[in-house]
């Protein structure tokens, strides 16, 4: 191995070895795995444009060219050209990512979870690092500055970190530092051949040159001892950063979280962790409750109120506390001729479940709980006090039903001016867009009551939407504009652009954040998860009250008094009961998306003088080089990975949502059973054609090993695409992507790991896209034919042929 190639061997182990020391902050490991793998890529592109050999300045940028492009690739392939390329939509998510990522830092604590913001950081953290590392000690000959960078990555690591196990960590980030001085030294020594200083003592090589001679300093003594001081100062540099205890940099954070529950939800805006429990792998309990109520669709869990909009975010507004009272009062606006019932629920919450506001039902109107929580009269909200927080706490809460019908909504008074006022002011950044589309969409309306109704209609279901978690959650005038532009979000898009457009509609309107009802357990209980975290807006009817509505698509459950018409004409399959194995009504199923990221990568390097032998010179390189270097990196990364790709894409596609018609509905059976017959296909099961649904299922089972959840799922997927094919009135089964999930979990189990390699890295279903390019040049060439002359322009195309063969 040459010198600089044993350089960049050490520089890379170095940048790993002092990432270590960010593992206590965020949970798992599996970050350090994908930046030690990006990172390898971004050396093997440094050695390979230092062996063209191309100027320095040229290897920096073509390593921070490929940097960027592996960010686009992980964190933003589908913003970005022919899924690769970093465009100007994949560069503005990355930056859209860095500020969600940034808003996370500020409200975690550590160890915070890997949100896809913080999975940027850190990954492009150490990744930045790594290539300012390899430029200054690889590419300039220069080890010791490396370890300003190396230093600077170790001191924020340890100033962050409450303790622990700390010196591990200071440990494998010096030994790394050496190993890289080790490295220079042996690289320079072998250029320089035995340095003299007068009579050596030692004969041999490396030991000469590290033992200190009479006549002159080692050319490696000068790096040691900058070594040495590098090392001092990162001894002495934690003590001077101060412990963070509200959240992982500080920030807005309202309480200490330190659970592996996903840290706290911020007290001024708790939308930050809402996207990352939306697309968390795993629906992680939050809490359970038991209710008399009789229907379990309609319990939402409600957190605060957003009623602020000032054009960048919305927010809660800052209100007077007072003590909680024995029985809440009667809610603003609720007239004595609506049904009203109430019911009451008790709620145990997890113990790594920990937020500053008590979940209610809404509007709840007495709450026993201990500890110590103040009551907001506006939003009728619980905040706790003093640290208070949810943390495994117990509690009974009497709540009110309301259940207008539309035509007390219809006929709905004016509100007080007060009200109205304050709850229909809308930013002057707030584009003409909005307005002109909530005029549009109402046109023809009689009264506020159906202009609210037309706003929920066409969001979910008339105006196109798709409902998408990895959009980034902004809710500021601009978000609420692109998300009209390109008709692609998930609840917070939905309930902030619908409650925007009812302010410009003289509508009073806020949003409410929360959870959806759950999904029932088999012991009766109501299990809340992470992924039921979710958005709605409220709208004022004087004489009801705040009302709820419901625009996000697959999400929630439609309330009944935006259903005019009879509830079997209404397409809501969230509203349909569970065709599974449970007698019992499923209540919401989760949105099953994958996921989400975001931050921009940039290289960095510090020139250094280089004494010692000669390097190649810094004679330009044509830019055809450049660009086939950068060519060559991309297809060697994109091509193996290509299958992944497309099978991920198709994945989510399939699974994602599909509307409220039935049309959608029934199409969305079909895709979720194709995902189920390919992903066993992926796993050594090949589909039969010939089959049914339930002989296709049975199969599955048999040959899968699956296990009594995942077969369960299996069937209850075939049983829905049988009603779909077979039945009179089709009635699809909600929960279809989490079946789906539920049997490629099951089918992954069941096999060994290269089976579950080769499903992942190298699908068999993948062979579809070679069918399709088949289909479609079969096509394209009857067509062809069909065309008057076709025959003609073929003769000639032959002769021309013939004659130049």
């Amino acid at each position: 191995m040459s010198g600089r190639a044993r350089l960049a061997l050490s520089a890379y182990a170095a940048t790993l070895l002092a990432a270590g020391a960010l593992i206590p902050l965020v949970e798992g490991v599996g970050w350090l795995v994908q930046a030690a793998v990006l990172l390898g890529v971004q050396s093997g592109v440094g050695a390979l444009a230092r062996r063209v050999p191309l100027a320095r300045t040229l290897t920096i940028a073509a390593q921070a060219v490929v940097t960027l492009v592996l960010l686009t690739l992980v964190f933003a392939r589908s913003h970005a050209l022919l899924g690769v390329l970093p465009g100007p939509q994949a560069v503005m998510r990355l930056g859209e990512l860095l500020v969600a990522g940034g808003e996370d830092v500020g409200t975690y604590s550590t160890p915070a979870p890997l949100t896809d913001g913080i999975k940027l950081m850190v990954v492009g953290g150490v990744i930045l690092i790594g290539l300012a590392v390899d430029a200054m000690a690889v590419t300039f000959r220069s080890a010791a500055p490396a370890g300003l960078p190396l230093l600077a990555l170790y001191s924020v690591a340890a100033g962050l970190s409450d303790g622990g196990a700390g010196w591990l960590w200071f440990l494998l980030a010096a030994s790394g530092y050496l190993l890289l001085l080790l490295a220079e030294g042996r690289d320079r020594l072998s250029q320089w051949g035995r340095v003299f200083g007068g009579a050596a003592r030692n004969t041999g090589g490396l030991a000469d040159g590290l033992s200190g001679v009479s006549g002159g300093p080692s050319p490696v003594r000068t790096g040691r001892r900058i070594g040495v001081l590098a090392l001092g100062i990162a001894l002495v540099a934690p003590l001077a950063l101060p412990a963070l205890d509200s959240g992982l940099l500080g920030g807005s954070g309202p309480g200490n979280g330190r659970g592996s529950g996903g840290g706290t939800i911020s007290a001024v805006n708790p939308l930050v962790s809402l996207q990352n429990n939306l697309n968390q792998p795993e629906n992680r309990e939050v809490m359970t409750y038991r209710s008399n109520i009789e229907d379990p669709q309609s319990l939402y869990l409600r957190i605060l109120a957003l009623d602020e909009f000032n054009g960048s975010e919305w927010r809660s507004s800052t209100r007077r506390l007072t003590d909680l009272p024995d029985r809440l009062p009667q809610p603003a606006g609720l007239g004595g001729d609506v049904s009203v019932t109430e019911v009451r629920t008790n709620i145990s919450a997890s113990r790594s479940y920990q937020q500053t506001y008590l979940p209610l039902p809404y509007p709840a109107s007495e709450v026993r709980v201990g500890g110590r929580w103040r009551y907001e009269p506006e939003g009728r909200t619980l905040v706790g006090d003093d640290g208070q927080t949810t943390r495994g706490a117990r509690y009974e809460v009497g709540s009110l039903v309301v259940e207008p019908t539309a035509e007390q909504l219809a006929s709905a008074g004016a509100p007080p001016e007060e009200l109205l006022r304050e709850y229909t002011q809308v930013p002057g950044s707030l584009p003409g867009v909005v307005a002109e589309t909530a005029e549009r969409v109402t046109e023809g309306s009689a009264n506020a009551y159906e202009r609210a109704v037309k706003l929920q209609d066409w969001f979910a279901s008339e105006g196109g939407f798709t409902y998408d978690t990895t959009v980034t959650s902004g809710t500021g005038s601009s978000a609420i504009a692109r998300f009209l532009r390109d008709k692609e979000g998930f609840c917070v898009h939905f309930s902030f652009s619908m409650a925007a457009m009812a302010r410009t509609l003289g509508i009073p309107a806020r949003v409410a954040v929360g959870f959806t009802p759950g999904t029932m357990k088999s012991d009766g209980a109501i299990s809340v998860g992470l992924r039921d975290a979710h958005a709605w807006p409220e709208l004022y009817f004087e004489g009801v009250g705040w009302t709820r509505f419901e625009p996000t698509p697959s999400r929630g459950s439609t309330p009944s008094w935006t259903r005019p018409e009879v509830p079997t004409d209404s397409a809501s399959e969230a509203a349909e009961p569970s065709t599974g194995t449970s007698a019992a009504p499923s209540a919401v199923p989760s949105a099953e998306d994958s996921c989400p990221p975001q931050l921009r990568q940039e290289g960095g390097c510090g020139p250094s003088p280089e004494p010692g032998a000669a390097l190649p010179t810094d004679r330009g390189t044509p830019a055809g080089t450049v660009l086939l270097v950068m060519l060559v990196a991309v297809l060697v990364l994109v091509l193996p990975l290509s299958p992944l790709l497309w099978r991920n894409r198709t994945r989510s596609s399939r699974l994602g949502s599909g509307g409220r018609t039935p049309a959608d509905a029934a199409a969305q059976t079909l895709a979720a059973w194709r995902e189920i017959t390919d992903t066993a296909w992926d796993h050594g099961i090949a589909p039969d054609e010939s089959l049914t649904p339930r002989k296709a299922a049975a199969r599955i089972v048999r040959l899968g090993r699956l296990d009594t959840t995942a077969a369960e799922a299996v069937h209850r997927v075939a049983s829905s695409v049988e009603q779909v094919l077979y039945a009179p009135e089709p009635r699809p089964a909600p929960g279809l992507a989490e079946d789906a999930s539920a049997v490629r979990a099951g089918l992954r189990a069941s096999t060994g790991r290269g089976t579950r390699l080769r499903a992942t890295l190298l699908p068999r279903s993948s062979v579809r896209v070679v069918w399709a390019l088949a289909d479609r040049r079969t096509a394209l060439a009857e067509r062809w034919a069909g065309r008057p002359g076709a025959g003609r322009w073929t003769a000639r195309l032959r002769r021309l042929t013939r004659q130049h063969g």
